[in-house]
């Protein structure tokens, strides 16, 4: 897959958001220099499936709290969700699924989904009176039974956009 630089974005930190290593990262873009990537610059972040060949993509309405499952461009399901509350605003932007954690337990319900933005990810709850409100802390919250009939369609590599 390819990552396109943002501004302000390190090396470092595109590697930490994807959870790839450093030397992964390297390897997979030869001839970079490490300390002079630049806006707009594509970056191949290696052990991910390329986005166009993913046939489901997924929108998330901060305003409307939803979010909406695309599959080939068409709406197949919308779901209420909750999303980060003031001082802990959900990252707006375009982000992809790149693991998955069955019962991570806690707060996270019965499904953690990581997004490419360390520290956010799509997760169930353990507080379902909290759907459709401004209340995490910068995460997707899901009732239990939405994140986990998600999961089990979307695949790793599926993106994400998540807009005002």
């Amino acid at each position: 897959m390819i990552h396109t630089v943002k501004p302000g974005e390190t090396l470092f930190q595109i590697s930490e958001d994807y959870r790839t290593p450093m030397n992964q990262l390297l390897a997979a873009n030869p001839g970079i220099d490490p300390d002079l990537i630049f806006s707009g610059q594509g970056l191949t972040i290696p052990g991910f499936p390329p986005v166009e060949t993913i046939p489901y993509s997924i929108h998330v309405s901060l305003t409307d709290r939803t979010l909406t499952l695309f599959f080939q461009g068409e709406v197949q399901k919308v779901y209420p969700v909750a999303v980060g509350r003031i001082l802990h605003e959900t990252p707006v932007g375009s982000f992809i699924i790149i693991n998955k954690a069955p019962n991570p337990g806690g707060p996270f319900g019965d499904m953690w989904m990581s997004l490419s933005k360390k520290h956010y990810g799509i997760h169930g709850t353990n507080d379902p009176s909290s759907i459709g409100k401004y209340v995490s802390k910068g995460c997707i919250r899901m009732y239990n039974a939405d994140v986990l009939a998600l999961s089990k369609v979307v695949p790793i590599g599926t993106p994400v956009v998540i807009s005002p």
